[in-house]
Order: C-alpha cells, then sequence, then structure tokens
C-alpha cells in the first residue's frame, strides 16, 4: 500500500532524503581516490598548467575536492543542500585552479579556500530569506531554480528565453516573466543602500569572482562577523520572539502571518507588529555594534 501511495504521490520525503543522503555517500567515496598533493607534486602541475596541460589542470583540482567538502561543511544547515554547497565551491576551485600563481610559492588550498568560500557564500546570499521573492513554495521553488537553468541553456547553446525557460522547468511562461520582474526590481533588497543613501549596497559585500585573494579575505571577514552577529542576536530572542524568528523570519517555509496569528492566538495584523518589532530591534542591535559598523565601512566601496 505504501510502496502505491508514492508512485501516485511522488517519492516521499524521507525517499527524497535517502537518495540525496546516497548521492552525497557515493560522491565523497568518489573523491577519496585522489590523493593530497605534496607541496612538490602541486608545483610541477601547477607549472604543467601553466604550459596548457589540460590533463594536469583536472588532476589539480581532483586533488582538491575534499577541500571543498570541508569549507562547504562550514555553511550547512536545514536550509540549503550541502551538495548544493559543494557544487558551488567546485566552481570556486575551478576558478582559484585557473588563477592559481605557482611563483608566488604558496600552497594551492590557501588560496583557493578564498574563492570555494567566495562561491559558498554568494550562492547562500542568493538563496537568503532577505531577498522577498515569493510567499509560495512554487514561487520560491522557481526562485530557487531559474539562474541555474538560465545558465544550463547558455552552456547548451540555447538563449535563456521566457518560453523555452517555462517549457524546461514545467512552469507558466507568465511565471518566469513574473519572477523575472520581481527579481529586477527594488523588491529584491540586496539592492538596497546599506545606509539608506547611495554609499553601497549588500550586493557589495558579495565577494565577486574578480577580486584578489586579499580582499576575499576582507569581504569574507565581514560577512562572517555579520553572521555572528545575527547569531548572537537570536540568542537574547526570548518566548514567541525567538519563534517569530525560527519559523518565519529564516525558516525554509516560512509561517504566514495568518498561520502565526493562530499559532499565538493573536490576529494577523498583530503577528505582522510582532515581526516587525524583531526586525527593528535587529537593526537597533547591528547599529549600536561599533565593530560591525567599522568593517561595513571597509567593506562598502566608495562612488564618487
Amino acid at each position: 500500500m505504501m510502496a502505491q501511495a508514492e508512485s501516485k504521490n511522488g517519492p516521499s520525503k524521507t525517499s527524497t532524503r535517502a537518495l540525496v543522503e546516497d548521492s552525497l555517500k557515493r560522491y565523497l567515496a568518489d573523491i577519496r581516490r585522489y590523493p593530497i598533493l605534496k607541496k612538490e607534486e602541486e608545483f610541477e602541475l601547477a607549472k604543467a598548467i601553466s604550459e596548457g596541460d589540460a590533463a594536469a589542470t583536472q588532476r589539480l583540482i581532483n586533488c582538491n575536492l575534499r577541500l571543498v567538502v570541508k569549507i562547504a561543511l562550514e555553511y550547512q544547515s536545514n536550509r540549503v543542500s550541502l551538495l548544493d554547497l559543494i557544487q558551488e565551491g567546485n566552481m570556486g576551485l575551478m576558478q582559484a585552479v585557473r588563477k592559481f600563481d605557482f611563483e608566488r610559492n604558496i600552497r594551492l588550498s590557501t588560496y583557493a579556500q578564498f574563492w570555494i568560500r567566495a562561491y559558498v557564500l554568494k550562492y547562500l546570499m542568493d538563496n537568503y530569506k532577505l531577498v522577498k521573492v515569493g510567499t509560495t513554495q512554487a514561487q520560491r521553488k522557481l526562485f530557487y531554480n531559474l539562474k541555474k537553468e538560465k545558465e544550463r541553456l547558455l552552456q547548451e547553446g540555447e538563449q535563456p528565453t521566457a518560453e523555452r525557460l517555462a517549457e524546461r522547468l514545467d512552469v507558466r511562461e507568465k511565471d518566469v516573466l513574473e519572477m523575472e520582474t520581481r527579481l529586477a526590481g527594488r523588491e529584491v533588497s540586496l539592492d538596497a543602500p546599506v545606509n539608506g543613501e547611495d554609499s553601497g549596497n549588500l550586493l557589495d559585500l558579495i565577494p565577486s569572482a574578480k577580486k584578489g585573494a586579499d580582499e576575499l579575505f576582507d569581504q569574507l571577514s565581514v560577512t562572517a562577523h555579520l553572521t555572528d552577529r545575527l547569531s548572537r542576536f537570536r540568542k537574547s530572542l526570548r518566548g514567541r520572539d525567538s519563534e517569530i524568528w525560527d519559523l518565519r523570519l529564516v525558516a525554509e517555509e516560512p509561517l504566514t502571518l495568518q498561520e502565526l496569528g493562530d499559532r499565538f492566538g493573536v490576529s494577523r495584523e498583530r503577528a505582522r507588529q510582532l515581526e516587525a518589532r524583531i526586525v527593528r530591534n535587529l537593526g537597533k542591535y547591528l547599529t549600536q555594534d561599533e565593530e560591525f559598523l567599522d568593517a561595513m565601512d571597509f567593506a562598502t566601496p566608495c562612488r564618487s
């Protein structure tokens, strides 16, 4: 009976989770085949890469895949797939290998970690709940998949038109157009100025793939500082405030205001007021942190 129900309604969450875990185990087993390189071996491969050896490029990447997993585990949570984090980190590793200068006498792992973290953090920022892209599960799913599908089409030599994207994602063309409009508009709060002025926005804090390792380190330090402050703020919350934070503000599938009101026995409007108060308090908490403000000023580029 259970098997029949699963075939009608699609795989259960349990079976899906098992498939993901199995894929992860197989991937981890696969990358263990590649040894950790000695400095001399790494130097020889990097030198061969500078001479156009494609096989050396692939070997240097393969032998550092475990570094990506190690870094991805630092950012693992219930909100994101570890495999997705690893995939993004692998892209950062490939970028690092392309730009690695073996004559600087540093290990690739030291250099590559900045690129790996940059790509992982960019992925997390793209999926962060501060970006209000939709209220339904279908809208959020479209948001998460739209960019990836565009990239796939471009890699296949196709133009990512709304019609083609809708066909590939099995949604209406209207839904794709609406989502692209929302992403391009002011509703995407990551485009908003950090200090309410034209002094840089949250996107400026995301490490760019074009930035050097030193600047990436500075940017990542700011991101780590912000993550730490958000964690501390969460610990300061009590009672229903902590529930609103967990179930509404940072949840993968947040409760609606009506569901929140029903949970606490208050009206939808009162639930909205409670949420707004927490957001205001968060703003006050961050602006009172001189170390955080100094870091933000340092990370925000000056504009003439």
